[in-house]
């Protein structure tokens, strides 16, 4: 197992990881290692959840793109003038 070098971490945010520890009978190095990897997880399913949203943008232009025809429209302007003089 690889070892993370000490850091300098306020003497506040260690209180509350020993108060989280305490409460959950565990150590302060097990809630770090608890927190990070919880952090980690939500991380990767962020990205994922991205990955996906661009997956299924990328398919929906395929589709449209399959489904242009080459059918004319009339142009909105001219039906809109057309409607108002009659």
């Amino acid at each position: 197992m690889a070892t993370l070098r000490t850091l300098d971490i306020p003497d506040e945010l260690y209180a509350q990881l020993q108060e989280l520890a305490k409460a959950e009978n565990s150590s302060v190095e097990a809630q770090v290692i608890k927190i990070l990897h919880q952090a980690l997880q939500k991380i990767a399913e962020e990205q994922e959840k991205r990955k996906n949203v661009l997956k299924i943008l990328e398919e929906n232009r395929l589709r449209r793109e399959s489904l242009r025809t080459d059918v004319e429209w009339p142009d909105s302007t001219a039906l809109i003038r057309e409607d108002r003089d009659r």
